[in-house]
């Protein structure tokens, strides 16, 4: 099949003037893809803390790719004064929206580079982001008028961690990012079409056994049963070598590796982790030269912020799908 792309509308909104500490008003305007009608006050809870919004955030600060992607796929790219540790370019479908995009870090930024942006709210997309060598504690960015919320897909608590994460997951995740960001409507569409293009996959069939490869040279990092990696790996028709672990990313040995002789190897391409180096350490090492994934080279390489529980996930999907029927070619 072909690769699946997002047909997104158009991508603004325009703002209105900043109001309560923590929230922002409520734009005055909208573009085709934003709510108009959002129900606010909003009130969630998040990693087990409960945020709240009386009016849609005006001022937003990003952190990673996924939270970035999801704000402008909602129409919300007008209202991001800075984003930070994106893990590679904007898929093209997002670029146009993203071109103006104010990139204050190329990883997590320290506090003082956020604070002077002025924001009102902080999307990060793990919830180390939030920490006191980060961008701040979530209790402490409250007492400043900051509200924050983290990819519910990276709670890190037993109780609030998806287990295991799945598509229904990652949407759900829009449809409360459009709640709480004033663009219901915008992410109420995003799902719809999210959900018509899952269908539409069409699995590797058979049994095909594979490695999710995200980094470490001695000791590899790799896609467990419960994460992202497995969701993915599941709806592309691949079996996971090491799907009966239950964690989400877990540290593995390589002669585990060696011995599963997985049929293939997914690799994360990420500016700071490059799936070229992943197959450079895979093709010079003597433990795995000999592996059938790697003497046929057998990669399939997905970039990394489609691999992140987001609005590329299913796209990696179709992508994986589309590279493995590439093999029997």
């Amino acid at each position: 099949m072909n690769r699946k792309t997002l047909h997104l509308g158009a991508l603004a909104i325009a703002a209105s003037t900043l109001l309560l500490a923590g929230c922002a008003g409520q734009p005055a305007g909208t573009a085709p893809s934003a709510s108009a009608t959002a129900d606010f006050p909003v009130s969630i809870d998040n990693c087990g803390t409960t945020v709240t919004v009386q009016k849609a955030p005006e001022r937003i600060v990003t952190i990673k790719s996924s939270t970035t992607e999801l704000l402008l796929a909602l129409g919300l790219g007008d209202n991001i004064v800075g984003s930070a540790f994106l893990d590679g370019p904007l898929p093209p479908a997002l670029a146009p929206a993203g071109k103006a995009l104010n990139v204050i870090s190329d990883f997590l930024p320290g506090q003082e580079a956020v604070l002077g942006l002025t924001p009102d709210f902080i999307y990060g997309g793990w919830e180390s982001n939030f920490s006191a060598d980060g961008v701040g504690e979530r209790d402490r960015l409250a007492d400043l008028g900051i509200g924050s919320y983290v990819s519910p897909a990276a709670c890190k608590a037993a109780e609030h961690m998806p287990d295991p994460l799945t598509f229904e997951s990652v949407f759900d995740e829009i449809t409360e990012a459009g709640a709480l960001f004033g663009a219901a409507d915008a992410a109420a569409a995003l799902v719809a079409e999210q959900k018509a293009e899952l269908a539409a996959l069409e699995p590797a069939s058979g049994t095909t056994t594979a490695l999710w490869y995200s980094s470490g040279t001695d000791t590899p990092y790799v896609g467990a049963g419960i994460g992202s990696p497995a969701m993915i790996m599941d709806a592309a028709g691949l079996a996971n070598i090491f799907g009966d672990v239950h964690d989400t990313w877990t540290s593995v040995g390589w002669e585990s590796v060696v011995e599963a002789n997985p049929d293939v190897i997914v690799l994360v391409d990420a500016t700071w982790n490059t799936a070229a180096s992943k197959i450079a350490t895979l093709e010079s090492s003597p433990a795995t030269q000999g592996l059938d994934a790697v003497k046929h080279k057998r990669y399939v390489i997905l970039p990394f912020a489609a691999t992140e529980a987001g609005i590329r996930n299913v796209e990696a999907a179709a992508s994986a799908i589309d590279q493995l029927a590439a093999f029997d070619q």
